[in-house]
C-alpha cells in the first residue's frame, strides 16, 4: 500500500475563504459555513454513477441472505452506527442487518478513542467478531481515505469473498485501491483546516443515506414514498402506521384503525388486504410471494381478476 502525504489530501488543505475567521462575528462565522456546506450536495451528485453501483451491490447482498457492515473510525465510524441504528424502526428490519462498527468499540461512541485508527489488524478483528461471511458487503468509510482500520477491514471482507465498497473524502485514495467500489465526495478544504466532522462528515452523511434508503426500496421496504414496513414500538408510531394504511387506501380512521388490527400492526398486509379486497392471510401470502412489494402483490390480484 502506498504512502500518502497528509498535507496533500484535500481535506487537508486550508481554505482561503475562511482564514480570518476566527476575527468573524457569529453571522459571519454561520454564513460562511453554510455557504461551505451548500457546495456538497454538488459533489455528492456527482458520484451518483458510482453510488448506484454501491447501492445495487449492497440490495443483491441483502436479497441473498448477506449483511450491510458499515465501518469506520471518529467522526465515520460514529455515522455508521447512526445509519445502521435508524433501519430497524424505519424499514422494520432486525438490527443485525445493517450494522455499525466504530474502531474502538461502544465506547468510541461517545469518548474518542483516536489511536484505535491506527491499528490495521483491530479492523480484521471486528468482522471476525462478527462472523463475517462472503454474502455480506463491508463498506469503509474514512474521510482521509487512509485509515489502517478500515483498510484492514476491506482486505479481509476481501480476502474471504465478500463484496466491498468504501466512501472517501478525497481524490485517488488508499481506500479506493482496496474496495471493489469506491465513491469518492471530494469536500475539500474545511472551514476549519482538517476537521473532517464539517463538509466530510455531511457527505458521508448524505452517502449512506442514499445506500441504506435505496437498498431498502429496493427491498420493497418502500410503498409509493411511505415507509410501510416501519416498526411500531409506541404510540407516535402506531398513530403513524395508521395514518398510512388511511392516506394509502382512502379508508376512514375507524377502518383504518380496523385493518391495523386484523393484519397485526403490519401496515403492509393492511394496505393490500384493502386494496386488493382479501382477506388477511391471502394478502400475507401474496406479500410473501413478491418479496415483500406492495406494488406487485396489488398487480397479482388485479391480473387474476382480469384473467
Amino acid at each position: 500500500m502506498r504512502s500518502t502525504n497528509l498535507q496533500k489530501l484535500e481535506t487537508e488543505q486550508q481554505n482561503l475563504d475562511s482564514v480570518k475567521i476566527d476575527q468573524a462575528t457569529t453571522e459571519e462565522i454561520l454564513k460562511l459555513m453554510n455557504q461551505e456546506d451548500s457546495t456538497v450536495s454538488k459533489v455528492v451528485h456527482e458520484e451518483i454513477p458510482n453510488i448506484t453501483k454501491l447501492v445495487d451491490s449492497t440490495y443483491e447482498a441483502l436479497k441473498n441472505g448477506g449483511r450491510l457492515f458499515y465501518i469506520g473510525a471518529g467522526t465515520s465510524g460514529r455515522l455508521a452506527i447512526l445509519d445502521a441504528s435508524e433501519c430497524p424502526p424505519t424499514f422494520g428490519v432486525s438490527p443485525e442487518l445493517v450494522q455499525g462498527i466504530i474502531a474502538g468499540g461502544e465506547k468510541a461512541i461517545l469518548e474518542a478513542q483516536e489511536g484505535m485508527e491506527d491499528l490495521t489488524e483491530e479492523g480484521k478483528k471486528d468482522l471476525i467478531n462478527r462472523e463475517l461471511t462472503n454474502k455480506d458487503i463491508v463498506i469503509g468509510i474514512a474521510a482521509s481515505g487512509r485509515t489502517p482500520y478500515v483498510i484492514g477491514a476491506l482486505k479481509y471482507a476481501n480476502h474471504i469473498g465478500a463484496a466491498t465498497g468504501s466512501i472517501s473524502c478525497v481524490s485517488d485514495s488508499q481506500l479506493s485501491e482496496v474496495a471493489e467500489i469506491a465513491v469518492e465526495v471530494v469536500t475539500g478544504a474545511e472551514v476549519i483546516t482538517g476537521s473532517t466532522r464539517l463538509k466530510a462528515g455531511t457527505a458521508q452523511k448524505m452517502v449512506l443515506n442514499m445506500i441504506s434508503t435505496g437498498a431498502m426500496i429496493k427491498l420493497g421496504k418502500v410503498y409509493q414514498n411511505y415507509m410501510v414496513d416501519l416498526n411500531p414500538t409506541n404510540k407516535k408510531l402506531v398513530a403513524r402506521a395508521k395514518a398510512m394504511i388511511q392516506d394509502i387506501t382512502g379508508v376512514t380512521d375507524d377502518q383504518a384503525s380496523r385493518l391495523y388490527q386484523e393484519a397485526n400492526g403490519h401496515v403492509k398486509t393492511a394496505i393490500v388486504m384493502e386494496l386488493g379486497q382479501v382477506e388477511v392471510d391471502r394478502a400475507r401470502e401474496l406479500l410473501e410471494l413478491n418479496e415483500g412489494h406492495v406494488s406487485q402483490a396489488i398487480k397479482d390480484i388485479q391480473d387474476s381478476k382480469e384473467e
